[in-house]
């Protein structure tokens, strides 16, 4: 097989599982890959995403119909940068031996992180580049091999991110799975030795029985509805802000976006203005503004459509933070504008559904306990937003609600830093990537016990059992 040999568009499950026996024969043949191995696989995917970033930019652009320039440098290729970069930097502290153990006397152990073997990451179309090089940093620094089976709804990203990993890597490294729904359902399936997957929560509970079938771990980043919880003297022009600059990039089709608003009643109608104030600020035209990025396909867009729609005939009110007199309906165009649904219920969509668009749900409270009952009532999200500056409401937030996340004063800020664990809890996901804790997820922690010569704790397990055995367990029960 050639070193660069590609998997054909749509192959059966029989060409993967080949491919993934092969790369599994390989890593036992050649056994853990040393840390200067680890590091030059890094470095060539860094190369990769430097020397062709304008040629991801422009596919990435060409696969929206309008992706902001900036939006993809940031969050897709210096993000994956910067996380592969991060994985350099601390590899050769998290491989170091561990301080070994003396459990009991004249009895030696330590743990070791050794490779699991193959890993496959499934990943989305709404950041096509990070959601798959994020997780590749974790494999590569725990010294796997890996599959990535990229998004059929970005077609060009895809293919362009599968020519360029069959140019820098063998592939019993690293190689790639095109393909629409029924091969990822086949990828999901195979024996793969961990999996990572990042989409929907409706397509998890698939990803994860085909995995169940073979015993494959998974990591599930999943999303869900991540509130916005703002306190009693928080400042609005903050809030606005920086929640808009969150809800607007990449047009709200992320699964960290705030996805709903709750706020005491009294202080809606000034959130309403300081958000119209910040959008206006941030985008005075929409239409023709290549900062302002498209929803992905004509389904996503007519969807953003149907939930404002099922609002406003539910009695919600609808705010449109669209530049005043821009006509942006046209479904050639596919640029949402950002919309506050104000006397939202439980029964609409947009409060039932994760939105991935620059929707924006507002909900009113009355006490800080109505607000975290609320928040506790629902499926735990994978983040969760609280403005404010009183330091009682802050603790209160962090010991009385849970999810993937806890960010004060800000919306997504945690996603940057590669030091954090990344991932949700419950219904938003399960596991962790990012840093050390990727290292960690995708290794294997081997125990490695020496007994002692007299091999005491042996001994007390060995028939004929005696009383004086016996005595010395009653003694450590007694300790």
């Amino acid at each position: 097989m050639s070193k660069h040999f590609r998997l054909p568009i749509k192959p059966t499950s029989q060409q993967i599982r080949n491919q993934i026996d092969t790369m599994k024969q390989v890593q036992l043949n050649e056994g853990p890959p040393s840390a200067a191995l680890r590091k030059d696989r890094i470095d060539r995917t860094i190369k990769m995403l430097r020397t062709h970033k304008e040629e991801l930019v422009e596919a990435i652009n060409t696969d929206y119909g309008c992706r902001g320039r900036q939006q993809t440098l940031l969050a897709d290729i210096l993000a994956s940068i910067e996380s592969l970069r991060f994985n350099h930097e601390h590899l050769d502290a998290w491989m170091a031996r561990p301080t070994t153990l003396e459990p009991m006397p004249g009895i030696k152990a330590s743990v070791e992180y050794q490779p699991l073997g193959v890993v496959g990451i499934i990943s989305p179309w709404n950041f096509p580049l990070v959601l798959a090089f994020g997780p590749l940093a974790s494999a590569f620094a725990a010294g796997n091999r890996a599959i990535l089976k990229p998004s059929e709804l970005t077609p060009r990203t895809s293919e362009l991110v599968a020519e360029l990993i069959a140019r820098y890597f063998d592939s019993d490294e690293l190689t790639t799975v095109l393909g629409g729904p029924e091969t990822g359902s086949i990828f999901s399936a195979q024996p793969f030795d961990h999996l990572v997957f990042t989409g929907s929560t409706q397509v998890a509970h698939h990803v994860m029985r085909a995995a169940s079938e073979n015993l494959v771990p998974v990591t599930l980043e999943l999303g869900g509805k991540s509130p916005v919880l703002v306190g009693k003297d928080a400042d609005l022009q903050r809030v606005a802000e920086r929640v808009l600059t969150v809800k607007t990039f990449n047009a709200g089709q992320i699964c960290l976006s705030p996805d709903y608003v709750l706020i005491p009643a009294s202080r809606v109608d000034t959130f309403i203005a300081q958000a119209k104030a910040a959008v206006s600020q941030m985008y005075p035209g929409m239409r023709d503004n290549p900062d302002y990025t498209a929803m992905i396909n004509a389904r996503g867009f007519e969807r953003q459509l149907a939930l404002v729609e099922d609002a406003r005939q539910q009695g919600a009110g609808i705010v449109s933070l669209a530049p005043a007199g821009e006509d942006l309906s046209d479904f050639d165009v596919r640029k949402m504008a950002p919309t506050l649904i104000v006397g939202t219920t439980d029964s609409m969509r947009v409060m039932q559904e994760e939105i991935f668009g620059p929707i924006l749900p507002i909900v009113t409270y009355t006490s800080l306990n109505e607000a975290i009952a609320y928040i506790n009532a629902r499926p735990r999200p994978l983040a969760l937003y609280y403005f404010g500056d009183d330091s009682g409401e802050q603790e209160q937030i962090k010991t009385r609600t849970t999810s993937g996340a806890l960010v004060l004063n800000d919306a997504m800020t945690h996603v940057f830093f590669d030091a954090l664990p990344f991932g949700g809890v419950g219904a938003s996901g399960m596991g962790h990537y990012h840093g050390e804790y990727g290292f960690r997820t995708l290794s294997h922690a081997k125990p490695v016990v020496l007994q002692s010569m007299g091999g005491e704790s042996n001994l007390l397990m060995r028939a004929p059992y005696q009383p004086a055995a016996e005595a010395m367990i009653d003694d450590m029960i007694n300790v």
